[in-house]
C-alpha cells in the first residue's frame, strides 16, 4: 500500500470526532452502480463500457437537483437524475429501470478494508457520518458497514446537501464540538474536499480511483483506501 500523506496532516489539535463521507467512501457506490447500469445498458443492446459516462451523467445532475431549494429528498433525486441521465444518453427510461438503480442505493456494503479500519478508528475516536442522503436509506448502509457510529448526519435533517457548510455546521451543532475538534475523511473532491477547504476543516481525500485532486481546494492529505486514512489518525508509537 502507498504511504499515506503526511504531509498535508497534523493531528494537533487532537480530534475528538472522525467524521466521514459514506457512499464511495465507506460502501462501495460506483462499483455496485457500475454494475447495475452496466446491467441495464446490456438489456438495451448497449456496450456495458457505457456505464461509467451515465454514471458521470446521473452525478451531474445530482448535483443541480441538490443545490435546488426548496431541500429535495435524496430519493427524489435518485428517480429524477437516473431518468434524466438514461434519457440522455438514448436508453429506455421506464418506471423498472429508474427504480432498479434507485433502489440498489441501500444494498450498498463497504469496501473490504473499511469494517477493520473503523474498529480500530473506534478505540481511540467518536465516528459520525455526514451523507448527502435520506435518514430512511443511509441506515441500511450503516447496517451493512456492521459497526457502531455515534452520529450519522444526513441531509435529509440538514436540510442541505455537501459541500454547504450548512450540512457541515448542522452537524458540529449535533455533536457539540468545533471544527478543529474533527478530521472529516471523504472520497469527493467536490462534494467533500472543497467543503473542507472552504470551511477550514482537516481533510483526507480517500482517492480510491486514482484520480487527479484539485489544489485550489488544499490543504487536504491524500491516501489510497481507509486504511491509508487510519494510518494517519493513528499513527505508530514509539
Amino acid at each position: 500500500m502507498p504511504r499515506p500523506d503526511a504531509a498535508m496532516f497534523e493531528l494537533d489539535p487532537a480530534p475528538k470526532v472522525i467524521t466521514f463521507d459514506c457512499y464511495g467512501t465507506l460502501v462501495q457506490w460506483y462499483e455496485v452502480l457500475l454494475r447495475e447500469i452496466g446491467a441495464v445498458l446490456a438489456v438495451q443492446g448497449r456496450d456495458a463500457a457505457e456505464a461509467s459516462a451515465v454514471l458521470d451523467t446521473f452525478s451531474g445532475h445530482s448535483r443541480r437537483l441538490e443545490a435546488e431549494r426548496p431541500h429535495r429528498l435524496y430519493k427524489d433525486i435518485l428517480r429524477t437524475g437516473f431518468r434524466a441521465a438514461l434519457a440522455e444518453h438514448g436508453l429506455a427510461a421506464g418506471a423498472d429501470v429508474v427504480e432498479r438503480l434507485a433502489t440498489a442505493i441501500p444494498t450498498m456494503g463497504p469496501h473490504p478494508e473499511v469494517p477493520e479500519a473503523l474498529r480500530r478508528l473506534r478505540e481511540r475516536y467518536k465516528l459520525a457520518i455526514f451523507t448527502n442522503s435520506d435518514e430512511d436509506l443511509i441506515v441500511h448502509n450503516v447496517a451493512r458497514i456492521g459497526v457502531p457510529f455515534d452520529y450519522v448526519i444526513t441531509a435529509e435533517r440538514a436540510q442541505a446537501y455537501k459541500p454547504s457548510r450548512q450540512l457541515f455546521e448542522h452537524a458540529y451543532r449535533t455533536m457539540g464540538v468545533t471544527k478543529d475538534e474533527t478530521v472529516h475523511v471523504a472520497m469527493g473532491m467536490f462534494l467533500d474536499m472543497k467543503a473542507c477547504h472552504d470551511l477550514g476543516v482537516r481533510g483526507i481525500w480517500v482517492n480510491r480511483l486514482g484520480q487527479r485532486g484539485n489544489p485550489d481546494w488544499l490543504p487536504y492529505a491524500e491516501v489510497p483506501d481507509l486504511d491509508g486514512a487510519a494510518a494517519l489518525l493513528l499513527p505508530a508509537r514509539d
